[in-house]
């Protein structure tokens, strides 16, 4: 009897699992993410970030942080499209500097001293890139894997960030803007890339158009209105990385790890500089970037800053 009552209390529960099986093969799939929604953007996290994929932010060159050698920008010096094997070593790190190229003062140029752009077309509220397919092969988005680094030279750190592409790579972003490489720009100080169709310029380090003239909200700024916490110091003049250079952050009094070397010094904002250690000797409080120490007395004798 009680097997008689068994079996189909079996065959009536395998019908049940059926029947919510049945029901969940009809759900649709998810569907992948709208190029708009994946565009989104996320600043990048602090060297202090935890996880694969943070990114770290960091004071100095490439070059001061001992990087190896055919790497992040050093993997495509002469412009162009890399290719993939070629890419993956690309978006190891990048470089973001405040300079100069061409006419254009202030800039940002890579590692590579290539000068980065911006595109009108794009938006940075919210962040989002228009330029993909045949565009981005002319106007290479500036990448960086996860786990990459982002080394800073003259750019608050508040205004990196990093936006969603909708191959789903990571671009770099200055002040919401995303940045991008001129593909024809093939050597340091190349600008080509300056006006290409009233809608591409040189970025500026708070995300501006360089060489805009005054008057239309966008007109070159170096933002140093603000004590700076960083700042990196060139051996040659206008932040030229073909020398060696050397960062320094904190609060107070730091002093160089090599004084009485530096041409030019790049900073987002304001800090003081002596000609001796530990904060002593003959000093000058400067507002940002220099890029000639010469020109305000103070080349190859620095060997302290404070900062506020």
């Amino acid at each position: 009897m009680m097997r008689k009552h068994f079996v189909p209390f079996v065959a009536l529960l395998a019908a049940g699992v059926a029947t919510l099986t049945a029901c969940g093969s009809t759900q649709e799939a998810p569907q992948p993410a709208r190029a708009d929604v994946a565009a989104t953007s996320q600043p990048a996290p602090s060297a202090a970030g935890g996880g694969a994929g943070d990114l770290s932010l960091l004071p100095g060159t490439a070059k001061s942080n001992n990087s190896p050698a055919g790497t992040g920008d050093w993997a495509v010096p002469n412009g162009g499209v890399p290719a993939e094997a070629v890419r993956q070593s690309a978006q190891k790190w990048v470089q973001l500097t405040a300079s100069r190229a061409g006419d254009l003062d202030p800039v940002v140029v890579n590692g590579a001293g290539l000068t980065l752009y911006r595109f009108d077309k794009d938006s940075n509220n919210p962040p989002t890139s228009n330029c993909d397919g045949d565009c981005a092969v002319t106007w290479p988005p500036v990448t960086v894997a996860p786990g990459g680094k982002i080394f800073i030279a003259g750019i608050k750190k508040s205004a990196i960030g990093t936006v969603r592409r909708a191959d789903g790579a990571r671009q770099v972003t200055i002040n919401g803007w995303p940045v991008y490489r001129f593909a024809k720009d093939t050597k340091r100080g190349d600008t080509l890339g300056q006006g290409v169709g009233g809608t591409w310029f040189g970025v500026t380090p708070t995300g501006g158009k360089a060489g805009v003239p005054a008057g239309d909200g966008t007109a070159p700024d170096n933002g140093a209105a603000t004590p700076a916490t960083s700042a990196v110091f060139f051996d040659d003049a206008n932040f030229s990385d073909n020398g060696a250079s050397q960062g320094v952050a904190g609060s107070g009094c730091q002093n160089l790890s090599r004084p009485g070397v530096a041409s030019s010094v790049a900073a987002p904002g304001s800090l003081k500089i002596w000609t001796g250690s530990n904060c002593t000797g003959r000093s000058m409080v400067i507002n940002g970037d220099v890029p000639d120490l010469a020109t305000i007395g103070f080349d190859d004798v620095v060997a302290s800053v404070r900062f506020s």
